[in-house]
């Protein structure tokens, strides 16, 4: 079938807040939300058009994890191995950091200041790391990001997840939707964004579509998301012949580039404000990386896949955290 956009007027316009209201999850990967359908779960078509948590996806690297571990009182730092079910990697001491990761200059370096400089919370955050301070331009993983004068803080943190539970292994996670205050040691950077629409009238409108397509069982489903991810890595787009070759399904491949119309929709709809960094990739100004939007129905990613994916796809750094 055709790739059929969807240009007509938007269902209404509203102004969401990014405070809704505590969403809970796993400890999941995030997912595009045009992902989501391929099982026949059809649940997305809700997430678009519910209210929502909007947060500004920034590109960092690496993930931190900090906070205080419930079960012992200690502060600590970590990649997200802190949440392993077998290798947990939770660092409390510069001793522990050097004997998880004492052959990655980098990485340590990046986590012992993680420890010196981040507040002492009872929480337990996740943030992605940008840069140290001391200059105004930082390309952390693809982005590049200008923050128009020297940063003077140490370390410069984008949090975006906190996570509640008797036990780390056991957390839960949900987007952060309090703005962490910036001090002498620390710049957290958290744009302000809201979104000018629901998409609820359209996505009733190809509702009729969605339920027509054969789903996908999870291993089936897992190895078309690697083959999608596979085309956008080499620039190739995505077309419906080429869709339906890897869903073997012609509506599934209809319904799959539907979902991105709608996505790239929203994100058209989205309003960012001035507080945070100018971006830049390759020298050209973007808008952001992307969005995570997040209510009753879940949290998904709304990104560029071509502008943004492609170029991490690509990009070395860090690529075994």
């Amino acid at each position: 079938m055709a790739h059929i956009a969807l240009h007509e007027p938007r269902g209404g316009l509203y102004y969401f807040h990014t405070k809704r209201g505590k969403h809970l999850t796993k400890n999941l990967h995030i997912e595009h939300p045009e992902d989501t359908i391929l099982t026949g779960d059809l649940s997305v078509l809700d997430w678009f058009s519910a209210p929502s948590d909007i947060s500004v996806k920034m590109d960092g690297s690496v993930a931190i994890v900090w906070g205080t571990n419930p079960e012992n009182g200690r502060f600590f730092v970590g990649k997200k191995s802190v949440f392993n079910k077998v290798k947990v990697q939770i660092c409390y001491t510069p001793e522990d950091i050097t004997g998880f990761y004492g052959d990655r200059d980098e990485l340590c370096d990046i986590l012992l200041a993680c420890l010196d400089f981040l507040p002492r919370t009872e929480g337990i955050y996740q943030g992605d790391f940008i840069g140290f301070g001391g200059q105004p331009y930082y390309t952390p993983n693809t982005i590049t990001y200008d923050f128009c004068e020297t940063v003077e803080q140490p370390i410069i943190i984008a949090p975006h997840t906190t996570y509640t539970g008797d036990t780390i292994k056991g957390s839960v996670a949900q987007p952060l939707t309090e703005t962490l205050q910036s001090d002498d040691n620390v710049l957290f950077v958290q744009p302000t964004v809201d979104c000018k629409w629901r998409l609820q009238k359209e996505a009733e409108q190809v509702r009729s579509i969605f339920e027509k397509a054969k789903p996908m069982t999870p291993k089936a489903a897992a190895e078309a998301k690697i083959a999608v991810n596979a085309f956008i890595r080499e620039g190739k787009q995505l077309t419906p012949p080429m869709l339906e070759l890897i869903f073997n399904d012609d509506v599934m491949a209809h319904a799959y580039l539907i979902a991105i119309d709608l996505k790239e929709m929203m994100m058209e709809g989205m309003v960012t404000y001035s507080d945070g960094p100018l971006c830049y990739i390759g020298g050209e100004e973007v808008e952001n990386e992307g969005f995570v939007r997040s209510n009753e129905y879940g949290t998904m990613k709304l990104v560029n896949r071509y502008q943004f994916a492609q170029a991490n796809f690509n990009n070395t750094r860090f690529q075994t955290n």
